[in-house]
């Protein structure tokens, strides 16, 4: 196939970018580098079948030839990314969504759309199934990303039932891994950069809150399985396996050796108290589940940060 990855320079799309190249694909990226970075895609740039084009996917999109499928992955996905690019976050997840899906029509090319747990909100149900409507503060700080993937996902369910065009949509929970950036703003590389730092770990209020932690390897598998799927009603792909913050931020500093301990900051507004996904279907109509376990993903995420720590490169952007 031949496949159009936006934010394809981003964390997840880079992986993909690799996972599609080595199963012999063509792939094609398109990033406006917002929060995505060539330094994550510099390691393809002499392969035959990869591409790069620098664009804003919420302007006019232009590919030449054709297009087999387009997977929608660009977008701020850290909450410091969406909070300080509050636009452009609802430009991509609106605007971005309907140019992608208007392409894959033209090109009646399979549409992935990556959507989020956010669109869970902060949940009254645990652990979250497909079925849950979810419970979105929409004027809130964090509403400008919560909606626009909600809108995202109703946008391409209305180009499937009335278009009929093949869709799928991926409700994607907490990804950790390699290609991250240092200064993210998410839980996983503040914490490793923190200790790596041997600083105390800044926990949001008292770290009670739950989060449940995937590792790139897994999700990409995951992504990979959906989209070869037939499935066109969201799909959770996350691991299911829950932990406190405060319990995670222990762990990391066990495995980093880090003394300095933690430090308690007041909990950010609309902060989901529980996230947890429900994989069943998954489990069922993709035969997928996570392999990874977080003591083993964390180290090798550790490994990959201590280098650029230690090199002095330059931190990755790379939100996906």
């Amino acid at each position: 196939m031949r496949l159009l990855i936006t934010g394809g320079a981003g964390f997840l799309g880079s992986h993909l970018c690799d996972r599609f190249l080595a199963e012999g694909h063509q792939v094609v990226v398109m990033d406006n580098l917002i929060t995505g970075s060539t330094a994550n895609i510099e390691h393809l740039a002499g392969d035959d079948d990869f591409r790069f084009v620098k664009q804003d996917v919420t302007e006019y999109l232009y590919v030449e030839g054709t297009v087999d499928a387009i997977l929608h992955f660009a977008s701020p996905a850290s909450p410091i990314d969406y909070l300080e690019l509050p636009i452009q976050t609802l430009k991509v997840g609106a605007l971005g969504t309907h140019k992608t899906l208007g392409l894959a029509r033209q090109k009646q090319a399979l549409y992935f759309l990556a959507s989020t747990s956010e669109v869970y909100g902060d949940p009254l149900v645990h652990p979250q199934r497909e079925d849950y409507w979810g419970n979105v503060n929409p004027i809130g700080p964090r509403g400008v990303y919560d909606e626009a993937k909600r809108y995202a996902e109703a946008m391409t369910m209305a180009y499937h039932r009335y278009h009929g065009l093949d869709t799928r949509i991926a409700r994607i929970f907490n990804t950790y891994g390699p290609r991250m950036r240092l200064e993210d703003g998410r839980v996983v590389p503040n914490f490793i950069a923190q200790a790596l730092r041997h600083e105390p770990l800044t926990v949001y209020g008292d770290g009670s809150q739950t989060r449940s932690f995937c590792y790139v390897s897994d999700m990409i598998e995951g992504i990979y399985r959906l989209l070869s799927s037939d499935e066109v009603e969201p799909v959770n792909i996350g691991n299911p396996q829950e932990m406190s913050i405060i319990d995670f931020a222990n762990l990391v500093n066990e495995i980093t050796d880090n003394s300095a301990g933690l430090v308690f900051e007041p909990l950010p507004e609309d902060d989901p108290r529980v996230r947890r996904p429900d994989i069943s279907k998954a489990r069922e109509v993709l035969d997928w589940q996570p392999a990874v376990s977080l003591e083993e993903g964390l180290r090798t995420t550790i490994s990959w940060f201590e280098e650029r720590l230690t090199t002095g490169r330059p931190d990755n952007e790379g939100a996906g």
